[in-house]
């Protein structure tokens, strides 16, 4: 079945037909994934910041700015 054409529910449905194991083991994997990603995005947000650094668009600031600029 395409991803695309299945729902959600339909997948919780598919879930709840699985033994506990297999369930438990199912979580995991997801887990693994989503750390996965994160591990991704923070390496390409790392690159990113690299390359605007080695074209000069970024500058040095300390703590105290980076704070002011993120509460906004």
């Amino acid at each position: 079945m395409p991803v695309a054409a299945t729902r959600f529910s339909d997948l919780l449905e598919l879930i709840d037909q699985l033994p506990l194991d297999e369930k438990e083991s199912l979580i995991d994997v997801v887990q693994k994934r989503i750390a996965e990603d994160g591990r991704k995005r923070i390496a390409a947000s790392a690159r990113a910041a690299k390359r605007e650094h080695a074209r000069g668009k970024s500058k040095p600031v300390t703590p105290e700015d980076l704070l002011r600029e993120i509460a906004g």
